[in-house]
């Protein structure tokens, strides 16, 4: 059955190999990026792939695009609302874009850059789509293996994390948190974090650790599974390292109800919720 799939930074990495597989399965794909030239790019390589049963025109009905800079909260609230315009479903939600530095850490709205788009962006993101998405719907937000402890002044922008990787992995526990409080919710969407696996080859391991890194494959064939396989259906709120193959205990502070409800209370604040 086609299921109509939303992914955020699709254009490369993880996203856009994910892309690939849903495209080549016929599902509809929607794919984000920050780029208008490498979303249009993207969209023609996927139309073009032989990989995909389809013909050309099919798949080109089968795949649209949206532009936003998820650093931006504007931007982020524009996107949902052209999705909600163009679509009264949607199947599965891929929070997938990311970053670990940037020439600006600060935004234009004063908030960590890593925590506004690995954190808040998803947040507002998937909280605009609940209604796209109802208690059938997927969400799927990718984490990572790195998960510190988060100081909610350095969330809401109060003060500033210098070392990027402790920025980094604050912002993914946050993001594990805030899924964790959303599952729990009633009539809330079936919610799983998922470390795709350490280390792949992503432009942001290559930009940022100097190495080429593992296949991508292996965190699409996850997101791919997550996303449509009926084994998760009972997963909601659940953590799934792909380093280990399985569902997992994330860092401990995702397990404490207040602290996630704390971590929900601080993004809430920052966009006036």
């Amino acid at each position: 059955m086609q299921k109509t799939i939303l992914i955020t930074g699709a254009t490369d990495g993880i996203g856009l190999k994910t892309a690939q597989m849903l495209v080549a399965q016929g599902h509809h794909v929607l794919l984000h990026g920050r780029n208008a030239e490498k979303l249009a790019k993207t969209k023609q390589a996927l139309i073009a792939n032989p990989s995909t049963l389809k013909g050309e025109g099919e798949v080109a009905d089968s795949i649209d695009t949206y532009i936003a800079d998820l650093s931006q909260m504007s931007q982020v609230i524009a996107l949902a609302e052209a999705v909600k315009a163009a679509h009264g479903k949607i199947d599965v939600l891929i929070n997938n874009a990311g970053v670990f530095r940037a020439e600006n850490n600060t935004t234009l709205e004063g908030l960590d850059i890593r925590f506004a788009v690995n954190t808040i962006a998803p947040y507002l993101l998937t909280h605009s789509l609940l209604p796209l998405l109802g208690e059938k719907g997927r969400v799927i937000n990718l984490s990572s293996a790195a998960q510190a402890t988060v100081n909610i002044n350095a969330l809401i922008g109060n003060v500033v994390v210098e070392d990027d990787f402790s920025a980094y992995a604050q912002s993914k526990l946050a993001l594990t948190m805030w899924s964790k409080a959303l599952a729990q919710k009633a009539d809330s969407p079936i919610v799983i974090a998922v470390n795709p696996g350490s280390m792949l080859g992503s432009k942001m391991v290559k930009d940022n650790f100097g190495v080429e890194g593992g296949d991508v494959a292996k965190g699409a064939h996850i997101l791919m599974r997550l996303a449509l396989d009926d084994e998760f259906e009972s997963k909601s709120g659940g953590y799934f390292d792909n380093d280990l193959g399985h569902f997992s205990t994330p860092h401990l502070d995702a397990l404490e109800v207040n602290k996630c409800e704390e971590i929900v209370n601080g993004i809430k604040k920052i966009l006036r919720l």
